[in-house]
């Protein structure tokens, strides 16, 4: 069986690794697509309609589009607004917590600091979006 890919979308190199790694760690045998900015993470979803991701996690703080803006754009979009998106972000704080749901994401995860919570965090995000 071919899995859809996840789509990351990830400026920072550092947290793309520490994704593959907790990818791999959580089992979820799914390839991960990066965009290193909104404006990509765009261009490729408008290249690729015909093998969407089942996924897409994306970072708030992005060059070119920021995150909120990449969300808002999926949800505006008749062909893509049907796809779970996860935001990640450093930032805990309720107003950006809040303003990330207003644009449409489905859920928001906090960047934990502990590796060992992250690929727990990301465990949950298989059995919650992939495995449904």
């Amino acid at each position: 069986m071919i899995l859809a890919p996840v789509l990351l979308i990830e400026d920072n190199l550092d947290d793309v690794e520490l994704t593959r790694l907790a990818f791999a760690e959580a089992g979820i045998a799914h390839p991960l697509v990066v965009a290193h900015d909104g404006a990509l993470a765009l261009d490729w979803l408008a290249a690729n309609r015909h093998a969407l991701p089942s996924l897409i996690l994306l970072d708030l703080n992005l060059p070119k589009l920021d995150g909120r803006e990449v969300v808002q754009a999926i949800r505006a979009d008749p062909m893509l607004r049907h796809l779970p998106v996860v935001a990640l972000s450093s930032s805990g704080e309720p107003n950006d917590i809040d303003a990330t749901y207003a644009c449409g994401a489905d859920s928001y995860l906090q960047k934990p600091v502990d590796f060992m919570r992250f690929i727990d965090d990301v465990r949950r995000l298989r059995v919650q979006w992939l495995e449904r």
